[in-house]
């Protein structure tokens, strides 16, 4: 009953409307926020505003500070997919998290709902996906130590066509008045 608790918390944080650090953190335009990715094929790829994965280029991630005891946390990301033919974001995983599960929320009438994407997120030929608060998004799950700003967090995406792809997220602040997690 608590976990529900907290996840209901969670949700209702992640619909409140944008603020300015979502803005300066997530915007794909603005650089990366600190994110570093490695392609599974190149380790040793190094940090940028913009990662290529094949046709896809990943970028703008980060995660969101947790309040303490929070077992939930949000993570976001902006998907490109610069190729010909369709792929699909079909997992998520961390070894910080048991799950990290790939979720949609929208607002239906007056009442929040978010559910878990079974098939994942598909990201269509030449077209650009966001990961972002009151949307889709990526949900660590059942997270033991709450993740803290300036920390950083591995990630593992996989596609559907693309493959595997490890990153590492940084961790933004929770600011008063910011209703971001």
């Amino acid at each position: 009953m608590k976990f529900l608790a907290t996840l209901a918390l969670f949700a209702a944080t992640l619909g409140a409307a944008a603020d300015q650090s979502y803005a300066q953190a997530g915007d794909a335009g603005s650089g990366n926020g600190g994110m570093h990715m490695h392609g599974s094929s190149d380790p040793a790829a190094t940090s940028g505003a913009t990662v290529q994965l094949g046709l896809l280029e990943i970028s703008g991630g980060y995660v969101r500070a947790m309040l303490p005891g929070q077992p939930v946390g949000g993570g976001y990301l902006v998907i490109r997919n610069t190729g010909s033919e369709n792929d699909r974001l079909v997992s998520a995983s961390s070894p910080l998290s048991p799950a990290v599960e790939i979720h949609e929320m929208s607002m239906q009438g007056q009442i929040m709902k978010m559910r878990r994407l079974e098939g994942g997120i598909a990201v269509p030929a030449g077209q650009t996906v966001e990961l972002k608060p009151s949307g889709l998004h990526l949900m660590f799950t059942k997270v033991a130590t709450p993740f803290k700003q300036g920390d950083s967090v591995p990630l593992k995406l996989t596609f559907e066509k693309s493959g595997s792809f490890d990153l590492t997220l940084p961790v933004q602040g929770f600011r008063p008045g910011n209703q971001h997690n």
